[in-house]
């Protein structure tokens, strides 16, 4: 690879950083991330939920052709943005990386909740934290609604900005979409219920597999050299999900709190509760981390790209 395919790779980094700084996200209609929940609306009507076998195999076969069709757009519009001239080649990979994460918006969505709860109370807060965790919310004290939001802000920090940029970093545009579909597939298929515990099973386990480095990787950001590795380790243990637990656990030990679901796990046993100030702290290292780890990615990507 040449000089200049490195420094299209690095550069469309920043270009993407950039737009998600200024824009937050592209138009609803133009947005890969809602093509592929027609995508799943649609395939899921068709994939059976049994018996066992079946609904895998139809579940994971539908999720390997969404994948598939992320992973040549990726591949398309790296190939065309290859034949254009040297200045517009980084704004095209970059305006294509923009929608696969999702840094600013998530950093608004948090800091909404807090909004919410100063201007609204405990009411607006539910509102506010209900737009970003699947919880049921309507009995949540202001603490728990602190909490919530607080869990959402380190678990999407690894899936919506880590991980993409990470597999950017790796792969290229067709690795980072076809990561983006796989966590949207998990979103929408990855339930344990009647419906999906087999038929969303290929999701599921596909999304864990691809996780399973950003989020250590989060963890890692998060806690900082304050936070012993095996410390982090142990307390991520205690959460079932082989990944969420990383960077929960790393924001909890670093900002000294507790982070609980009932009858799933608690992070920080024994710790205080959230506070508004322990909410600011988690914004300003999740904004930190995240530019810092984009400068990294911008890095890696130029080298890999050489």
């Amino acid at each position: 690879m040449s000089r200049r395919t490195a420094a299209t790779a690095a550069t469309a980094v920043a270009v993407a950083v950039g737009l998600d700084a200024a824009v937050r996200e592209p138009p609803l209609a133009a947005h890969p991330v809602r093509w592929a929940g027609r995508y799943l609306t649609w395939a899921g009507r068709r994939v059976p939920p049994g018996p066992p076998a079946r609904a895998v195999l139809t579940g994971g076969l539908a999720w390997a052709a969404g994948a598939a069709t992320a992973y040549g757009a990726g591949v398309v519009v790296s190939r065309v943005a290859g034949r254009l001239p040297g200045p517009v080649r980084p704004v095209v990979v970059g305006a294509a990386l923009w929608p696969l994460f999702a840094h600013r918006m998530l950093l608004d969505e948090v800091s909404g909740v807090e909004r919410a709860l100063d201007s609204g109370g405990v009411v607006a807060g539910r509102a506010a934290v209900a737009r970003i965790v699947s919880r049921d919310v309507s009995a949540l004290t202001a603490d728990e609604v602190r909490q919530a939001a607080v869990e959402s802000l380190s678990e999407n920090l690894s899936d919506s900005v880590v991980a993409p940029l990470l597999w950017y970093a790796a792969g290229g545009l067709p690795a980072a979409a076809a990561y983006r579909f796989a966590n949207t597939a998990d979103a929408v298929w990855g339930y344990r219920t009647p419906r999906w515990n087999h038929a969303g099973r290929v999701a599921a386990r596909a999304d864990d597999l691809l996780n399973l480095v950003p989020a250590r990787l989060t963890g890692v950001l998060l806690a900082g050299r304050r936070v012993p590795w095996g410390r982090l380790r142990a307390e991520a243990a205690l959460t079932p999900s082989p990944n969420a637990g990383w960077p929960m656990a790393a924001l909890a030990l670093r900002l000294g709190v507790r982070l609980a679901k009932p009858g799933v796990y608690e992070l920080g046993a024994g710790r205080r509760a959230v506070s508004a100030a322990d909410v600011a702290a988690a914004l300003r290292l999740a904004r930190r981390r995240g530019w810092a780890l984009a400068a990294a990615v911008a890095v890696v990507a130029g080298v890999r790209a050489r």
